[in-house]
């Protein structure tokens, strides 16, 4: 797989390049050693696209957890709370 595009909100990338040097190595590492073609295997729906072979999520998150394992990186959840001050009344209903 390619990095076709990089976009840094807020100088996060150049915050992540000198804090995160070794880890943005490996993530980029990582990037490379997956096998997106591999990967082509669910049949589009879509009507421009129908019968064509696209990209499996399921299978692009299982190759991309594959190579994260592979440099002993580990997967947990963080609780987040997030302030519902700003929600607009329709958002509150879901």
């Amino acid at each position: 797989m390619i990095i076709a595009g990089i976009y840094s909100f807020n100088k996060g990338l150049e915050i992540v390049e000198s804090q995160f040097p070794d880890e943005l190595a490996e993530i980029k590492q990582i990037i490379r050693n997956v096998d997106s073609e591999s990967c082509k295997i669910k049949t589009s729906k879509e009507q421009n696209k129908a019968g064509k072979l696209i990209y499996s999520p399921p299978c692009l998150n299982k190759a991309f957890k594959k190579e994260f394992t592979a440099l002993n990186w580990h997967s947990h959840k963080i609780q987040c709370d997030y302030p519902t001050q700003y929600y607009v009344i329709e958002a509150k209903v879901f």
